[in-house]
This record gives C-alpha cells, sequence and structure tokens, in this order.
C-alpha cells in the first residue's frame, strides 16, 4: 500500500497495535451479532408484507424493514471496522522491521 493515502485513524491503527488487536476482536462480534438470522428476518418481514398487504404496512412492516436495513448497514459497518484493523495489523507486520533497518 502507498504511505501517500493513509488516514490519520489508520495511522493510529497502526501504531496502537494492543488497542487495534481489542478493536478488531469487537468489530468481529458485533458483525456477527448484528448479522446473525438477518436473512431469516428479511425473508419473514418481506412474507409478511406480501401475504398481508396494507394491514402489514399499518401493523409497522414497513417500520420492519426499514429497521433491518439500518441492522445490516450497522453490520456492514462492524465488518468495514474489523477489515481496517486487520488491514493495519497486517501492515504493521509486514513493515515493522523494516522501519528499524
Amino acid at each position: 500500500m502507498s504511505q501517500g493515502y493513509q488516514s490519520l485513524f489508520f495511522r493510529w491503527l497502526v501504531t496502537h497495535w494492543l488497542c487495534t488487536y481489542w478493536l478488531m476482536g469487537f468489530g468481529f462480534v458485533a458483525f456477527g451479532v448484528s448479522s446473525l438470522n438477518l436473512v431469516q428476518l428479511f425473508a419473514a418481514n418481506a412474507n409478511f408484507l406480501f401475504e398481508n398487504g396494507w394491514i402489514a404496512l399499518m401493523e409497522d412492516g414497513l417500520l420492519q424493514l426499514v429497521q433491518l436495513v439500518f441492522t445490516a448497514y450497522l453490520a456492514v459497518a462492524f465488518y468495514l471496522l474489523f477489515k481496517t484493523c486487520e488491514h493495519a495489523l497486517v501492515e504493521r507486520l509486514a513493515h515493522h522491521n523494516k522501519s528499524k533497518e
């Protein structure tokens, strides 16, 4: 990776590897929890909306769909946190000895 485009957050992650490792674990667990059964919940919500139509909308079926979409994007954010931390740790491991030479 080129050194020209690294954010301040990424450089902090590379420098503070213990915090990065902890954040990576948090992102992993949070992604797992937030994405658990998400596909089944989407399918159940879609089935509820299609079978019951207007009544389902009145019973907050659309609100539940919006909440599921929000949860999906939250899961993506946790996944990105995990991958960013992983990348920072790999970057540190790959270039750690080179900086001391």
